[in-house]
């Protein structure tokens, strides 16, 4: 990022707010289950039921309480949020790399009959809804593992970067540069590698940034309905299923995974949002 990029970045209070909770995601997610002292998959009978026989709520040994099944919440949510970043992290990396080709490749052969195909591809798979197609692709691998769930989420997230890429390339492939390359006689893949991608990539960083949140929630929601990672993994999804009959006696197990649902997403948002105003300041 250049210099009056980082300027207008530092600038914008919510970009640095959502550059905060995000950097603050990955260390509690990084170094979070190495700091909290108890197993998230061991129950605690000793310490973690109440009098009554209930999960015993935040205290000095619990910061987060107990679940119904007396395990450290806290610990549960830095391993899950590992998980989960882990997850999005993959399926934006797998979401990027085909929307960057796609929309690449058919903005360069704008109104052509590649630019055709690969656009009714798109058109085709926006019809169908998204968390249903995944969900329906989900259940169809049975038991479902951190690899499957994110190069499923890969596979069907990279609609909305294609369209990005494919309106700034078409943008892009009309300056002088771009002329004088063709004039020259390079390639037409060295053009796209060299001059294209680098002056596109500003989009596609925001778009890509965006994207990790939306995956955040896709992976939770999987998840929350039951075809995401199997028990005894703790998920975020997993635990709002698992604490919802619960949130009158014990809130905090609704409360914890759904305020780091609202953060990540949130975060991500704002960050992807202050890096669309920094990169591009005349962006509407």
């Amino acid at each position: 990022m250049e210099a009056r990029a980082r300027a207008r970045f530092v600038k914008n209070h919510s970009a640095v707010v959502g550059a905060t909770i995000v950097a603050a995601l990955i260390a509690f997610a990084s170094i979070g289950p190495a700091l909290v002292a108890h197993d998230p998959l061991e129950s605690d009978f000793a310490r973690g039921i109440s009098p009554e026989g209930t999960p015993v709520g935040p205290n000095a040994v619990f910061l987060l309480g107990t679940d119904r099944l007396f395990r450290d919440v806290l610990a549960r949510l830095a391993y899950a949020g590992r998980l989960s970043l882990l997850i999005s992290f993959a399926a934006t990396a797998i979401a990027t790399a085909i929307g960057a080709v796609v929309g690449i490749v058919a903005g360069w052969h704008e109104g052509g009959r590649i630019d055709g195909w690969l656009m009714r591809l798109v058109d085709v798979m926006l019809a169908f809804p998204f968390l249903l197609l995944v969900m329906a692709i989900g259940a169809a691998l049975d038991r479902s593992s951190a690899i499957t769930i994110f190069v499923t989420l890969g596979a069907t997230s990279w609609l909305g970067i294609a369209r990005v890429l494919r309106a700034k390339t078409m943008q892009v492939r009309s300056h002088e540069y771009i002329l004088a390359a063709r004039a020259l006689g390079q390639s037409t893949a060295r053009i796209l590698l060299l001059h294209v991608l680098p002056n596109v990539a500003g989009p596609l960083l925001v778009s890509a940034t965006i994207l990790v949140g939306q995956m955040m929630v896709a992976d939770s929601v999987l998840s929350y309905l039951g075809v995401g990672i199997a028990p005894p993994t703790p998920t975020w999804g997993r635990m709002l299923f698992e604490g919802q009959d619960s949130y009158a006696g014990a809130p905090w197990l609704v409360a914890a995974p759904a305020t780091a649902i609202l953060l990540a997403v949130w975060g991500f948002n704002m960050l992807g949002e202050g890096l669309r105003d920094a990169l591009d300041p005349n962006e509407v």
